[in-house]
């Protein structure tokens, strides 16, 4: 089980934690900051899935108009956590 913070850039939450196993499959996914309730949301929604399909799903989501969001930082930070 490896333990991933990812400081975030361009959103309102300041960093995201999770862990992977060997099976690259997310768990205990937490952000800091942010808007509490949809990110709460997402980190449930995330529970027990493989990174690189909610990667895949997440990628691009834009907040207002910022050019990423919360989620789409959780993509980048999960693409670096399984691509080394």
């Amino acid at each position: 089980m490896r333990h991933i913070e990812y400081k975030t850039e361009g959103v309102c939450a300041r960093s995201i934690e999770f862990d992977l196993d060997d099976n690259n499959v997310i768990s205990n996914c937490k952000f800091l900051g942010g808007c509490n309730g949809n990110l709460k949301a997402i980190s449930k929604l995330v529970e027990g899935k493989k990174a690189s399909e909610i990667s895949e799903i997440l990628k691009g989501n834009t907040c207002g108009p910022k050019t990423t969001s919360c989620a789409d930082q959780l993509s980048i930070a999960l693409l670096k956590a399984i691509n080394g």
